[in-house]
């Protein structure tokens, strides 16, 4: 996500282990019938009102599940949310690509360390389908120095499944529509996947998650 700067951050923040590539009984069961305001609410998802560009519609699992991301880039981060995501998942974006459960659900906890303030200015969802795709940009201020970023990015939410068993496979974050793909981003981009796990711990049951505030 950012891990240049969360790096810096010595505040560990802790991975909810499940078998590979397999979604857990309970993100199974919490997933089997159309969402409805109330499933937002038991997934904890406070981003339920999903603009779309004209023309193009989603169901109401699409929903559920462009919602769960938004609030991931929000910097609201929960096991209930990351439950979407299969094990073997990937998240990448132009510093990072995380590849598997250890390294991607600590991308989406690290926000809360390298960030005191995160302000979505603008969303979305220009496509339909799969991936889902959908136009972002997002402020935010760095922890202590109190500097801002803004990013405006293209993000493709592919997905495995239909309808109760939709899950996410992979989220692809691009900068300015833009990805970098030579030699020397790609091995950067997989050396901070691997080092923000070890500064950023995920919580380890949703007693934690909750201390968390997510």
């Amino acid at each position: 996500m950012f891990p240049r700067l969360i790096r810096s951050s010595t505040k560990k923040i802790t991975v909810k282990k499940m078998s590979s590539g397999v979604p857990s009984e309970t993100a199974n069961a919490q997933v089997q019938s159309a969402p409805t305001l109330s499933d937002f609410q038991n997934f904890g998802i406070e981003s339920s009102d999903i603009k779309t560009a004209s023309g193009v519609e989603l169901s109401q699992h699409q929903k559920l599940v462009v919602g769960s991301v938004l609030d991931l880039f929000a910097g609201k981060p929960s096991l209930k949310k990351l439950g979407l995501w299969i094990d073997n998942a990937i998240f990448q974006d132009n510093i990072t690509k995380a590849e598997g459960r250890k390294q991607f659900e600590p991308q989406w906890y690290g926000l809360q360390a390298a960030f005191s303030e995160i302000h979505r200015e603008h969303f979305k969802v220009t496509k339909g389908g799969n991936p889902i795709e959908m136009e972002l940009k997002t402020r935010y201020k760095i922890k202590g120095l109190g500097k801002e970023q803004t990013i405006e990015s293209l993000v493709k939410i592919h997905t495995t499944g239909e309808g109760g068993n939709m899950r996410i496979k992979e989220v692809v974050d691009r900068w300015n529509n833009d990805l970098p793909e030579g030699p020397f981003a790609k091995a950067f981009r997989h050396l901070n996947a691997v080092i923000v796990p070890t500064l950023v711990n995920v919580p380890k049951n949703k007693e934690e998650d909750a201390k968390r505030g997510s």
